[in-house]
């Protein structure tokens, strides 16, 4: 037991020290491609990336919060200087349909990221436990009667489970006592 544990902790390790040199490669060859300069599309994508993650970072904070309620706090005290006229409500109306507009793409690529990073982590864990089932890597692949079908297997695999520890030494189950 304690042999195996050594050698899963060895395991772990080795596949840590791959995928930290795979990430180094793919950084180092994500700067030139080729000894070619990456093309236009790809700068883009990755100073948006960039920029995402950092205002992520800035906006998801409370001081980004307390700034929006301060915003806010003095258009309504600006109200009754603008005699809360059309223009007054346009100005917020447009402010926040226009930050609203473009939240949405960044909350959709940091989320997007999080889940192609989170599923990246299950599967390396799939792969890395012994007795795991391999089919279950690219699940999100799968069409919903596929996951449907699949959920259905584990609903039925937890009863089994659950209706066994359910019972005592002399088969009488839990429940009926």
């Amino acid at each position: 037991m304690l042999l195996e544990q050594v050698s899963g902790e060895r395991k772990l390790a080795v596949t840590r020290e791959r995928l930290g040199d795979m990430a180094s490669k793919i950084r180092r060859a994500g700067i030139k491609k080729n000894g070619q300069e990456r093309d236009i599309f790809c700068a883009v994508s990755d100073a948006f990336r960039c920029f995402a993650h950092r205002s992520s970072i800035l906006l998801g904070s409370a001081w980004a919060f307390c700034g929006a309620v301060l915003v806010i706090v003095v258009w309504l005290i600006t109200g009754p200087t603008f005699h809360f006229s059309d223009t007054w409500q346009l100005i917020i109306n447009t402010a926040t349909t226009v930050i609203t507009f473009l939240m949405v793409f960044l909350i959709q690529n940091t989320q997007n990221r999080d889940a192609k990073a989170v599923h990246l982590k299950l599967d390396e864990l799939i792969r890395a436990v012994k007795g795991a089932r391999n089919q279950l890597v690219d699940l999100e692949e799968l069409s919903d009667d596929d996951l449907k079908k699949l959920e259905e297997q584990f609903r039925r695999l937890r009863n089994k489970a659950e209706h066994g520890r359910s019972r005592t030494d002399n088969g009488e189950s839990a429940k009926s006592r």
